[in-house]
């Protein structure tokens, strides 16, 4: 993971400071150490400080004396998440990009954990979706794990997860079903999205062992738990999640809700790194 993630960061690098960081290199001089604090400015959680630190590292920054928090951590306004010296030319250039990732990634986690909070106590899972910046991928899951969430598949070779357009291209769900369980191995599932009561009948039929009740009403998903109910299959609700809803939807007894806002519209945290 770290050679991919060390390209990414010095291509994000790359496109931030241009041929140079023009007013860095004409204010600080080369050899200025700075010391630095990283500080909320709201509640949240952490994620990707290993990240942000490796920004410091790619400009060659000679990092010493490094604190910082742990990802996972829940901080408050206020709150001193990491503090280090290093070389001021150094810091200064690779400070946007690195609290870009920071921020984007604790933004992430912080959704995330008001998500799992709002269902406390419930036997259900708050799950992301593919919903993903390119090549963020795998960050973002991280963050979303941080935040107390869990995955879903990584990529499409993770796992058979049959949709709507599948479900046409093949000429139905049971074809769908049958078809992908003959084309893969004896340990992997095979999930179906559907989006009605009747669809659902077809995939508990076709031999599914997990169903996406994708858009349905609270009501048509607390009768899908019923007609589950002695089966072993895993019921998955998704489509507008939302925290006002989420609770209710866990209350009808699925297992898994899936939430694309997790990574695609998570507010970036409010994180600040200051000179002493």
């Amino acid at each position: 993971m770290m050679k991919p993630l060390k390209r990414l960061m010095i291509a994000a690098l790359d496109e931030d400071i241009g041929q140079e960081d023009i007013t860095t290199n004409r204010t600080v001089p080369a050899d200025a150490r700075c010391h630095a604090r990283l500080l909320a400015k709201q509640e949240g959680v952490l994620s990707g400080i290993d990240v942000f630190r490796l920004a410091f590292d790619c400009m060659k920054a000679h990092i010493k004396d490094w604190h910082a928090a742990q990802d996972g951590t829940r901080f408050k306004y206020g709150d001193e998440l990491a503090t280090f010296e290093g070389n001021a030319r150094a810091v200064l250039t690779a400070e946007r990009t690195a609290l870009n990732f920071l921020q984007r990634l604790s933004g992430i986690a912080t959704l995330t954990a008001k998500y799992v909070a709002a269902v406390d106590g419930l036997n259900v899972k708050i799950c992301d979706t593919r919903k993903t910046t390119p090549f963020l991928r795998r960050l973002e899951k991280e963050a979303v794990v941080h935040g107390g969430g869990t995955n879903h598949r990584h990529n499409l070779f993770n796992g058979v997860l049959i949709k709507e357009n599948h479900i046409r291209a093949a000429g139905g769900i049971d074809k769908a079903v049958r078809s992908a369980a003959d084309g893969a191995h004896h340990l992997m599932k095979i999930e179906v999205e559907i989006t009605t009561l009747d669809e659902f009948d077809e995939a508990i039929r076709a031999g599914a062992d997990a169903i996406m009740l994708d858009n349905m009403s609270l009501d048509d998903m607390r009768e899908a738990v019923r007609r589950a109910q002695a089966r072993k299959v895993i019921l998955e609700a998704s489509g507008n999640a939302s925290l006002e809803n989420i609770r209710a939807m866990a209350e009808t007894g699925v297992h898994i809700i899936s939430v694309g806002s997790l990574t695609h519209s998570a507010p970036a945290a409010d994180l600040s790194l200051l000179f002493l």
